[in-house]
């Protein structure tokens, strides 16, 4: 199902600041996705206690945590989740700019792990090049694999995602947000379009 939604900024031109936001993804339908991603992810993994999940900071840091939870309900034991920024390890900066870089968080070594990076889109894979470079720095994992939410697809290095709950082809000036509800008090994934 597909809902529009309207917004604009006060005191603004309503016509030229309209911005349409599409729903692609329900909140039971982002729950069902959810689960059918963690479903994979414990598939892929020859011992589910050697899975170690890293978001790529923002949104797939949250997304990591509540994939993590969902696969603890499925195989019976916590599964180790944390944070890793590329921030530093990007090739692009001068054409995206710098956000603040969040700290990494290694709850473990890295070291022998079946590590899953989780990003909620996966772009032009620049990000998860320097995930994957960030990575090495911290250590040696035996496999990596990765999650994204969405491909909205325009990649410019040939990276893909192991398991994608969703591909939505975009224009370069759509978007797409995930909002979760321990964050944004709402769930769902979204298309905007300004």
């Amino acid at each position: 199902m597909t809902r529009s939604v309207s917004s604009e900024t006060p005191g603004q031109d309503p016509e030229s600041d309209r911005q349409v936001r599409l729903e692609l993804l329900s909140e039971p339908e982002l729950g069902r996705t959810l689960d059918r991603l963690a479903s994979q992810v414990l598939e892929s993994a020859s011992d589910s206690r050697s899975l170690l999940l890293l978001g790529i900071p923002t949104r797939g840091v949250a997304l990591a945590r509540v994939l993590a939870g969902r696969l603890k309900g499925l195989s019976g034991h916590p599964i180790e989740h944390g944070s890793i920024d590329p921030t530093f390890h990007r090739d692009d900066l001068e054409r995206i700019g710098t956000r603040l870089a969040e700290a990494t968080q290694l709850p473990a070594s890295v070291d022998g792990r079946h590590v899953v990076l989780v990003d909620d889109v996966i772009f032009t894979g620049r990000t998860v090049r320097a995930a994957l470079e960030a990575l090495h720095t911290w250590g040696r994992p035996t496999r990596v694999q990765l999650v994204a939410m969405v491909d909205r697809g325009h990649r410019e290095l040939p990276i893909q995602p192991d398991f994608c709950g969703r591909v939505v082809p975009t224009t370069r000036q759509e978007t797409i947000e995930l909002c979760l509800r321990s964050i944004d008090g709402e769930e769902g994934v979204y298309l905007l379009r300004s």
